[in-house]
């Protein structure tokens, strides 16, 4: 099963990715987010949010197209989620840590949506890597 820890370890591997608290809850952020907890030593902006683990830390959000959403959570209902009412109107997907299979799993999921909110320029120059060299 992966954790919480597992969640950290892989998305600050991502480049110009850092660590922000928000909503009392740790959240992801690339893009012009650096800062002491980033890899890319910038400060200033704050960055778009990729993923946010719960405050439980059982459940991570990540963010998704609402057009995925409906398949993702029909094919894995144990592992894909939305809280009705909150992620309506988000490109946000809830993922249950305890029905990730591995971290190369959970390192694909964390990739997909880094390069979502990532800087075209950030996200084009890391394009080449695969899910395993992250």
């Amino acid at each position: 099963m992966v954790t919480a820890e597992d969640v950290r370890a892989i998305a600050l591997s991502l480049p110009e990715t850092a660590e922000r608290p928000a909503w009392g809850m740790p959240t992801f952020r690339v893009g012009g987010a650096a800062g002491e907890t980033g890899t890319s030593g910038k400060t200033g902006k704050t960055g778009k949010i990729f993923a946010a683990l719960a405050d439980d830390d059982a459940s991570m959000g990540v963010k998704c197209p609402r057009e995925e959403r409906a398949e993702l959570i029909a094919t894995e209902p144990e592992k894909f989620f939305v809280r009705p009412g909150h992620d309506d109107h988000y490109d946000w997907l809830r993922v249950r840590l305890a029905a990730i299979e591995d971290t190369a799993e959970l390192r694909a999921i964390l990739l997909d949506a880094w390069r979502q909110a990532a800087p075209r320029s950030v996200a084009d120059a890391y394009g080449g890597a695969e899910e395993g060299e992250v």
